[in-house]
């Protein structure tokens, strides 16, 4: 990992092409996981430019608080070992429903 004052040191000058377009140093990338296709943050800072990467996530996959909860439920009872298997499962569904009846005392 290069620290910031290597950074200083050596910096690394990039071209803006002709869709602005700038190529991020090699090492640069790889030092923070960037790979083709990958979203970044571009902002303004103090007459500088900050390129930060960005990991977008749908609105649609993000759980509801209800959702959260039911999913930490499964993973405990997972965890402890409380499950059961799809045959039995698929056993459990084919049988019919049986009534619990109370009987008067």
């Amino acid at each position: 990992m290069i620290g910031r004052r290597a950074e200083r040191i050596f910096p690394s000058i990039s071209r803006v092409g002709k869709r602005r377009q700038v190529v991020i140093p090699k090492r640069f990338c790889d030092d923070l996981g960037l790979q083709e296709g990958d979203f970044v943050e571009v902002r303004r800072a103090q007459g500088t430019l900050v390129i930060k990467p960005k990991r977008l996530v749908d609105a649609d996959d993000i759980l509801s608080t209800h959702e959260e909860r039911v999913v930490r439920k499964g993973e405990s009872e997972l965890t402890r070992g409380e499950y059961v298997t799809l045959p039995k499962l698929h056993h459990d569904l084919e049988r019919p429903a049986v009534r619990n009846r109370r009987k008067a005392t």
